[in-house]
């Protein structure tokens, strides 16, 4: 059963999108290597290190420069990202070659995708309405602080 709303003439319907996207996998679809846990933490220490022994080389030390822990941090992180992002950039299976890699001839990974992604596309529809309360409610507030600023400048219509 599809999950619909009507939105100002706006139809959403999750299964459909899951659908459409789907309808691309083979061009639009890739899977990559991502760096997770201990792996990426490795590789985040390694980036401190590398910055703190450089640093090092230079004569720059903590004392003389007290916000020297958050730039190694900042920029190890930074450093971790750019190669987590260029490894995964690298190595990408299109739907086609992971489905030929796992030896699904009937497909039947697309099924899963389509669930997951009519699933989460659902879910995330949700996540956003279950907050429109708290939204109507701040700018509810923003109104009446404009009306209270303009009161004090006299800008009263």
């Amino acid at each position: 059963m599809p999950a619909e709303k009507k939105l100002s003439g706006l139809q959403t319907n999750s299964d459909g999108i899951a659908e459409k996207i789907l309808a691309q996998a083979d061009r639009d679809i890739v899977f990559s290597i991502r760096i997770l846990g201990e792996s990426r933490n490795f590789l985040q220490q390694h980036f401190q290190d590398f910055i703190r022994l450089e640093l090092d080389k230079r004569d720059v030390s903590f004392d003389d420069h007290p916000l020297l822990l958050p730039f190694i941090e900042t920029h190890a992180s930074e450093l971790t990202e750019f190669v987590a992002t260029g490894v995964g950039l690298q190595h990408q299976f299109s739907v086609r070659e992971f489905e030929k890699l796992v030896g699904d001839p009937m497909k039947l990974f697309r099924v899963d995708l389509w669930d997951s992604l009519s699933s989460h596309i659902a879910v995330a529809e949700q996540q956003f309405l279950s907050g429109m309360d708290g939204l109507r409610a701040i700018l509810a507030a923003v109104a009446e602080e404009r009306a209270v600023q303009q009161a004090k400048r006299g800008d009263v219509p």
